[in-house]
């Protein structure tokens, strides 16, 4: 289980000015939040070894790298036991197209965020994923026909 740590005010500045632009220099991203260069590289290492900075991406547009479909997707397991649910989180965690996976509740036993070409991807995906997985209930997929909003930041 993970720990929560404390954060002061320096770490909150650090974390915001990451979750807007995580590709600045150090000393672009000290002179951003007030601090000196060897402090802020302090501070930012502290935070990725205490696992609040989980990692550094670049986030793509999906349209422009060819993967314009968005679903979400709602699965029902026939059997829910923890193995599994184990299971279908091991088959999920292979398919590249799969971004997100939560275990839910209630309702649906996960809810995924899928993005892929085109609507023969998403039946090749789901025939993968769903059809072809005997404990897989109930399937429901919702296509994005906007997207209105996008965000990764956490309010600090």
């Amino acid at each position: 289980m993970n720990q929560t740590i404390t954060l002061d005010d320096l770490d909150r500045r650090i974390l915001n000015a990451l979750q807007i632009d995580a590709a600045r220099t150090n000393n672009e991203l000290a002179a951003s939040v007030h601090a000196s260069p060897p402090t802020c590289l302090r501070r930012v290492k502290r935070l990725i070894d205490a696992g609040v900075i989980t990692r550094q991406v670049a986030i793509l547009a999906p349209e422009m790298v060819g993967t314009p479909l968005t679903a979400i997707v709602e699965i029902t397991l026939d059997r829910q036991g923890a193995e599994h649910m184990a299971e279908f989180e091991s088959l999920v965690a292979a398919e590249t197209a799969v971004l997100q996976c939560y275990r839910v509740s209630p309702g649906p036993d996960f809810v995924m965020v899928v993005q892929v070409t085109d609507m023969p991807a998403y039946h090749a995906l789901a025939h993968r994923l769903f059809a072809s997985q005997a404990n897989v209930r109930n399937v429901r997929s919702f296509f994005s026909m906007h997207r209105s909003k996008f965000e990764t930041r956490i309010a600090l």
